[in-house]
């Protein structure tokens, strides 16, 4: 997984980037808000880790930014701010948690653990750049979302829990569409149509007379 660090403490900066290698993840550095920003539009990041006092740009308005550009990364704020107004502003711009300087490197850890793993549960993994946002019915690719229809986002959530075979129109409506709402063959094919739209045409194959395999 890959995080951005913004923190302009080099000697902290420095501690936490090798420490988060040594678990395993890949670590961008920024020292100012606006660098920051810049890594972000340019990459894909599972997590942002976010000092407030920064130069330029400070956490806090980096993160509204970033809301307002609907980038919707996972955040954590570390930061020696500490009263109850600011801790509430960090979660009120939409921050998954908030960790108060000085910190040790296991709590750190731990809240990156379950921030991870808190957002694991609400994800429908695709690729390694695109998943299935299951609180928001979106498709987010490289932290662009897409809105998908709920039968769209249940006909893909179904096929790529079933992507090791071919699933038919039959099996479709029999776990996707309540009783007595049966579509028709052409209605499907709509759905199928929308879906390529959005994923691309390679995304679903046809297989004529059976049914529909995901590809990813």
């Amino acid at each position: 997984m890959k995080i951005l660090l913004l923190e302009d403490d080099i000697i902290l900066s420095e501690i936490l980037h090798e420490h988060l290698s040594e678990q395993g993840f890949i670590v961008d550095l920024a020292f100012d808000g606006e660098d920051a920003y810049d890594k972000i539009l340019a990459n894909s990041y599972d997590l942002l880790l976010l000092d407030v006092n920064v130069p330029t740009l400070d956490g806090f308005e980096l993160l509204r930014v970033l809301k307002e550009q609907s980038i919707t990364t996972p955040t954590i704020f570390i930061t020696s701010l500490e009263s109850a107004k600011d801790l509430k502003r960090g979660f009120d711009l939409g921050c998954d948690d908030y960790l108060k300087k000085p910190f040790e490197l296991l709590e750190l850890d731990t809240r990156i653990n379950y921030v991870l793993k808190s957002l694991q549960s609400t994800k429908i993994t695709i690729d390694a750049e695109r998943y299935l946002d299951k609180l928001s019915f979106e498709l987010v690719d490289c932290d662009k979302r897409v809105k998908l229809s709920n039968k769209e986002f249940q006909i893909v959530e179904y096929l790529l829990k079933h992507k090791e075979s071919v699933t038919s129109h039959q099996e479709l409506i029999a776990n996707i569409w309540q009783d007595g709402q049966i579509p028709s063959e052409a209605t499907i094919r709509t759905y199928i149509k929308n879906i390529r739209s959005l994923f691309g045409k390679e995304f679903i194959t046809t297989i004529k007379g059976v049914g529909y395999r995901i590809n990813c």
